[in-house]
């Protein structure tokens, strides 16, 4: 297996959604080069990790070799990324400890069975909230319920990067038990006032971010 790149000790393999620009960002480790350090800051050994969005799967991989959390999963709603993923996984012997599974993780009450989702692309421009007259392909992807996971898994960290779905999400999540959250919020898909919404969710459930890590669009918060 070629390998393209590496980060923080984890090999990436080549894939097609990797171009000279990634690479070198991912060689650099600011590819995604916050929430990782937000993960890398809050992660403990032993740890239960809930993962929204594994794009690439750097973030995860990273994240499971250098902080050896007991489990980790993860969910990615682009299906094309998913072999990518758990090449990666298996390239660097995480499989495991994390796994990732191509489903939409929901938490509001009516859960669909399935939900559209666009393909753009860039799998950067990916998502469900992206006008779909735009899109180079729409999938159905299945969803999944957080209740039912946060009852199998009892999460103590929540990483979440989904372009824009983090505000229906925190809406409707009950994040008791999570001692810390790296969220990457999107003010582009939902305006400021939503990200201002998002923000106060995790203030109101009594998460503190750390200022030394967090920015105005990322946030690195434990409860204080």
């Amino acid at each position: 297996m070629e390998i393209a790149a590496e980060c923080h000790g984890v090999k990436v393999p080549q894939s097609p959604f990797l171009n000279d620009n990634r690479i070198q960002r991912i060689n650099a480790a600011r590819y995604e080069g916050q929430e990782i350090a937000g993960a890398l800051a809050v992660v403990r050994a032993g740890d239960t990790v809930l993962e929204l969005g594994a794009g690439l799967g750097v973030v995860g991989g990273v994240t499971a070799h250098n902080c050896k959390p007991a489990r980790m999963v993860s969910f990615e709603g682009n299906p094309n990324l998913i072999p990518h993923i758990r090449a990666l996984y298996d390239l660097n012997g995480l499989s495991d400890v994390i796994e990732v599974r191509n489903q939409v993780l929901i938490s509001a009450p009516d859960r669909p069975e399935t939900l559209p989702f666009q393909l753009h692309n860039s799998f950067l421009g990916s998502s469900l909230d992206r006008d779909p007259s735009g899109a180079r392909e729409t999938v159905q992807v299945p969803t999944a319920s957080y209740d039912a996971l946060r009852a199998e898994l009892s999460p103590d960290i929540l990483l979440m990067d989904i372009e824009g779905g983090e505000l229906a999400f925190l809406e409707h999540a009950d994040l008791t038990g999570i001692r810390s959250v790296v969220v990457e919020f999107h003010p582009g898909v939902y305006q400021v006032d939503g990200m201002r919404r998002c923000k106060n969710i995790l203030r109101d459930a009594g998460f503190v971010n750390d200022p030394d890590l967090s920015t105005r669009t990322v946030w690195v918060a434990s409860r204080g």
